[in-house]
Parts: structure tokens; sequence; C-alpha cells
């Protein structure tokens, strides 16, 4: 990290401590909310979030302060920072969008609510008793990442049907997202008659060797594994697929924006929004071991047309019209 950077970032966490100090000497309550993506990925979803809390009443600021922690991937960092918000004695730990975050803020209290979304089972990641009944001091919702990517294959099949050697990319460093892909995709892939290879990648240059491999191996196409990291990489994502000519396919539109080819997934603002919902519920009393935990109920199928026409694809009207969004 360059010496400037470093500065501007020791300067930024100077001045976040005395802050969170006054409002917790205040009385005023303070929300650690701690995200897997970058702060630059999440910008609209944070607003779905703080418009939650708004309409439940809480302004930052004025009643309540939120710390807004952006790991981007680096998730080596979060039992100590978890550690750190357990000791300061944060009101609730909000983890919008992150396995790992939510496993370790579980590993770290059992006492401070705790709101997650999850793209995994709560249940079987050990956050909840049960979906229902959560029973201890989590809760949230779960978006489905991990149950849909069956689908969101077959729609990648759908697009390029031509495709039969399929590269999976998954973080290890994200263990409950790379198990699951790798536990699911290839005998989902060998249903349809496709044949797939697993690479690793949890840093830039790791994204950069991945590509020159599927290059290498000419995969025809490539499918993404749900995760934070690689969402805030989806420009580099996006620019290598495109200038390599390979198809590619995630969970959320954000990368589809970027110009990954399609996705297929969850709402990503209303799952923000909706632990937005549940914060603001539990700074009024309410108790997490009694708020069930919300299943998603939107999905969105979006397709990168720019995108289709620099690889040569032509999508049919029938998956145009299946798309929740077509972007030109």
């Amino acid at each position: 990290m360059k010496r400037r950077q470093f500065i501007s970032l020791l300067g930024g966490a100077a001045a976040a401590w005395p802050l969170a100090a006054r409002a917790q000497q205040a009385g005023m309550p303070v929300i650690g909310v701690v995200s897997g993506e970058s702060q630059e990925t999440s910008v609209r979803r944070a607003g779905a979030f703080r418009k939650a809390l708004n309409e439940a009443g809480y302004v930052e600021g004025q009643n309540v302060t939120v710390e807004y922690h952006w790991r981007d991937g680096q998730y080596d960092r979060l039992p100590p920072l978890m550690a750190d918000l357990v000791r300061r004695h944060v009101a609730i730990i909000a983890i919008p969008g992150s396995n790992p975050a939510a496993l370790a803020a579980k590993a770290a209290t059992t006492t401070i609510p705790i709101v997650f979304g999850v793209g995994a089972d709560p249940v079987e990641l050990g956050l909840v008793a049960s979906l229902a009944r959560p029973g201890s001091n989590a809760t949230g919702i779960n978006f489905f990442v991990a149950d849909i990517a069956a689908k969101r294959l077959g729609l990648l099949h759908d697009l390029v049907p031509k495709a039969i050697r399929i590269t999976v990319l998954v973080n290890p460093a994200n263990a409950s997202s790379a198990e699951a892909t790798r536990r699911d995709i290839p005998e989902a892939a060998r249903a349809i008659g496709l044949q797939t290879q697993v690479l690793n990648a949890s840093t830039s240059r790791e994204i950069e060797a991945a590509f020159a491999t599927l290059v290498r191996d000419r995969a025809d196409a490539l499918f993404i594994a749900p995760d934070g990291f690689f969402l805030s990489r989806r420009v580099q994502i996006a620019t290598l697929a495109t200038r390599h000519g390979i198809p590619s396919a995630y969970s959320s539109r954000e990368a589809v924006e970027a110009g990954v080819l399609m996705s297929y997934g969850t709402n990503g603002l209303d799952m923000f929004r909706q632990v937005g919902v549940y914060t603001g519920q539990i700074l009024k009393g309410a108790k997490p071991a009694d708020l069930p935990v919300l299943q998603s109920t939107k999905f969105e199928f979006v397709i990168n047309l720019q995108t289709a026409r620099a690889l040569g694809i032509e999508v049919p009207n029938s998956l145009q019209l299946l798309a929740d969004e077509v972007i030109e």
C-alpha cells in the first residue's frame, strides 16, 4: 500500500473511533455493519439498509451511529474486527451478504444481537437452531445463492448451448460458498452433459492466473461462485472474460452491469433492506431469537446484450422475454 493511501486510511479510522466513543458515551446505539464486499460495490445496497433504518425511526448521527466495515474479500481480518466490536459493546452487528462474516460474528459473541444475510442455509451454517425459531442472538435472511446455483448454470447453458467445458471459479477463503459450489455444480453439470474444472482465486493476481489457465485449457464458459471478493472484482472479471471471449455467469446483477454476460440470483438491494428492517426492530426491543429467519422471494435473471454481441452470441427472444432485465 502506498504511504499516502495508508495515511488516508489511518486518518479515516482515527476519526471513526472518537465518533463511536462519543455515541456510546451519549447513550446513542452503535451498529457495526460488516460486509465482505468493497465500499464502492455496495453504495446502493448500503442506501437500502439506511432507508430501512430511517423508516424504523433511526437516522445516522441523530439517534444512531452506524460504522461500515467493508472487508473487500479479506476474510482473515474478520475475527479481530468482530473481537473489537464485541469489546466495545456495539448494540447490533449487521452482516448483509457474507457467510464468513456471519460465522465470525457468531463465534465472537453469544449476547450481542446479530442480523445476517447469508446465501446458504443458516441452520446448516450453525447460525440458528431453526428458521422459524432462531433461538439465539442471531437472525436475518437467507438469500439462496447456493440453492439456485444449478438453475444459474442451466440458464448459462441455454444462452450458450454449444459451451461444453465450463470453468468454475471459487474463492477458497470463503469456505461455505466454495464447498457448496464444488459439491453441487459438477453434479448439475453432468446432468445436462457439461464438463467442469474448478479453479481457485483469492486475489486479483490469482484471478488473472485463473483466466490464463482457462484460456490455455480452452474453456467454453465461466461460472463464478457467489462471493463478495469476486463481486468487488467484477470489472476485472468482466474485462478479462470479454478480452478472451469467455461467456460468464454470476449471481448478482451488479456483475452484469459491469459487463458479465448474465446473472441469476436474489435481489441484493432487497436483502440489504431486510437486514435494515430487522436491525430497526431489534433497536426497538425485539429479540433475535423471536424473529424468524426470512427467505428471499425476489429473484432476477439479467442479461447483458452488449456483452453478448461482443462475444458473438445471439440471445433468443425467448430468453430475452424470460429475463427480468436486458441491458443494451
